[in-house]
């Protein structure tokens, strides 16, 4: 009895020791998310996109092979550009048409093999390499800021991050207005023809009048044009006939000529 009873109390005692001790080394230990970082097992990017606007893109991304891509990065460091829902449905009908390595590029062409926060992206310009970038295929593109806006160019398309998904190290997740259209499996957008200069006369030129407004005949050329020179011509003018007689062509002298020619006969029957 007195040999169990010691045993008993060196176990207490034992206890009593050892709790404490085990109880402070849990608290004091260090925690991934007290350094401000996540543990990348722990991360589900599939998730955290399907729940803040990004469904259509993680389930497409979820059904591709482009997903192992992704989760295959996230330990080292990784970047996502998700487009929304609303951007997706609009490119839908693009998407279709590619063929399956194409669609695995556009996908991974939304990832970037590092660790990038807003602050970061809105201090950076400059070409960004991608998942898909590989050898002569550089589907790359530039980052551009403008105070807070952040927009990313690809020569087809311009996307705008329009908020934060996730955001902690290693893994970064923002949602963007459109798709990402690489010049690798796009044609660049026509540029826009510039708009043809105003031309002086355009510039000089006097408005219409709405109604109809009665025409002035045009000046007379010369004085003999005018309708005074022209009935003077008239009465003035002879011309020869065949016979080499005179033909007068004003017949208002017609009648004073007459009489004048009869009263000088009479006159010189007078006489006679």
């Amino acid at each position: 009895m007195k040999l169990q009873s010691a045993a008993a109390a060196t176990l207490l005692i034992l206890f009593a020791v050892i709790l404490p001790c085990h109880s402070q080394t849990s608290k004091t230990k260090p925690s991934p998310s007290a350094k401000g970082e996540a543990p990348a097992a722990a991360i589900s990017i599939i998730s955290l996109m399907s729940a803040h606007g990004c469904k259509n893109f993680a389930d497409t991304l979820s059904a591709s092979p482009a997903e192992k891509t992704f989760e295959d990065n996230v330990e080292g460091g990784v970047t996502i550009f998700c487009p929304t829902d609303d951007a997706m449905k609009s490119f839908s009908p693009k998407f279709k048409n590619l063929t399956a390595d194409g669609k695995q590029s556009v996908l991974e062409y939304h990832g970037v093999p590092v660790y990038q926060s807003m602050s970061s992206l809105r201090t950076s310009n400059g070409l960004m390499n991608t998942l898909a970038t590989d050898g002569a295929n550089n589907y790359d593109f530039v980052v551009q800021n403008d105070g807070q806006d952040v927009t990313l160019k690809t020569k087809v398309v311009t996307a705008k991050i329009t908020g934060t998904v996730f955001e902690k190290e290693p893994v970064a997740i923002f949602s963007i207005d459109e798709v990402l259209e690489p010049t690798e499996l796009f044609k660049l957008a026509p540029t826009p023809a510039p708009a043809p200069a105003p031309t002086p006369e355009a510039d000089a030129e006097s408005p219409k009048p709405a109604g109809k407004k009665h025409k002035s005949p045009p000046a007379p050329a010369s004085p003999a044009d005018s309708p005074v020179s022209s009935r003077k011509g008239k009465v003035a003018a002879s011309t020869a006939d065949k016979n080499g007689g005179f033909r007068f062509n004003g017949g208002a002298m017609v009648a004073p000529v007459f009489f004048i020619w009869l009263a000088h006969l009479l006159l010189i029957g007078v006489m006679f």
